[in-house]
């Protein structure tokens, strides 16, 4: 019987990563997931203290805190790679090329099956699959579409319209089934936005969702203060009506990655 082989699971998305651990454990012989992380920083430190390392790292391309790209930056990956991705529109042409496999999600288990079968075939031999991390993150970047977020909001004073930049915003929040927009000179404007469609909207590296009725600006963010073990409080400038402004269980990993970066 073949060795069993240990994977590393990359992957921001509990419920996909979750599922990748129960296809890789009705394998045949079942292969043992060694780790999960969310986010380059995490894997890194995997890979740094985990010994003996896994033998494959199962790795979506993009995570809580950037791209899976920076981790070969970092540090050297030492054990073959199989790229997890929702995204077919990438060059993916080149990441068969550049590592094992890769797989889009959600995974089909035949390929799963198929990409396992590839890389055992593979450790029997001395030559390692060529892999070049700054040239697949420069098809990446290219191969995606260029985003254009808003730079201001058209909003009603009295009988008159104004125009305030996002760089005046310090954050949006509801209230009462409305959507207001609380600039950095504390005013305050409603606006004709769900905060669900206003997160499409904003560029996602100034703006976050810290709960169902907060999106925020970093530079609104005062002070962050440990409210239980598992949740985070911040205190915003403008102050908010609400008395505590706290970030949702679920979003506070990707809360510190966010600040992070």
């Amino acid at each position: 019987m073949p060795p069993t082989l240990r994977a590393l699971i990359v992957e921001d998305e509990p419920l996909a990563a979750r599922r990748l651990t129960e296809l890789l454990r009705k394998q045949e012989p079942p292969v043992e997931v060694v780790g999960t992380a969310e986010s380059v920083a995490a894997a890194e430190a995997f890979l740094q203290t985990m010994q003996p390392g896994p033998d494959v790292l199962f790795l979506d391309i993009h995570l809580a805190d950037g791209l899976s790209f920076e981790l070969f930056e970092r540090l050297e990956v030492k054990c073959p790679v199989i790229f997890t991705t929702a995204y077919d529109r990438y060059a993916l042409r080149a990441f068969k090329v550049n590592s094992i496999d890769y797989l889009l999600k959600p995974i089909d288990p035949e390929e799963l099956t198929a990409a396992l079968a590839k890389l055992r075939s593979l450790r029997t031999t001395t030559v390692a699959p060529a892999f070049d991390a700054a040239m697949l993150a420069e098809i990446l970047r290219q191969s995606q579409p260029s985003t254009s977020y808003k730079t201001r909001f058209v909003v009603r004073v009295g009988e008159h319209l104004k125009a305030i930049p996002t760089e005046q915003i310090a954050y949006f929040f509801s209230l009462e089934k409305a959507t207001l927009l609380q600039t950095k000179e504390n005013r305050r404007f409603v606006v004709d936005y769900t905060l669900e469609q206003l997160e499409n909207l904003l560029d996602p590296s100034h703006f976050f969702r810290l709960n169902r009725a907060y999106l925020v600006h970093a530079d609104a963010i005062q002070d962050i203060i440990h409210y239980t073990n598992s949740r985070l409080q911040t205190v915003l400038r403008p102050p908010s009506s609400d008395e505590a402004v706290l970030v949702s269980r679920e979003r506070v990993a990707a809360f510190k990655a966010w600040l992070d970066r």
